[in-house]
């Protein structure tokens, strides 16, 4: 029975180096999208995907470190997203964020 749990606990340390190596070389290539993107759209989307990889990383570091309090830290990240990608979206549509109808 301990030779199973330690094969288990070796193998989720394997599979999270992985991920965390996988990811890394994911934020690499978007960044290399966010600075030389053809447009501001293709830069948009690798700023949400470059978000969604932190969120991937304080995932996979709280299941490295096993405990549940960076849960929250991932859906305020999740949140924070999100709006930025409302506003960046819209001042790419109308140049503007906030409309101020002054009548």
């Amino acid at each position: 029975m301990n030779n199973i749990l330690l094969f288990t606990e070796t193998m989720i340390d394997v599979a999270v180096q992985i991920s965390f190596i996988g990811i890394a070389i994911s934020i690499v290539l978007l960044l290399y999208r966010i600075i030389s993107g053809p447009s501001n759209p293709d830069r948009a989307v690798a700023l949400d995907a470059l978000g969604i990889n932190l969120m991937a990383i304080a995932g996979i570091t709280s299941i490295l470190v096993v405990t549940s309090k960076l849960n929250d830290v991932i859906l305020l990240i999740g949140i924070l997203l999100f709006i930025g990608t409302v506003a960046l979206s819209k001042y790419m549509e109308k140049g503007v964020i906030i409309d101020r109808d002054m009548d």
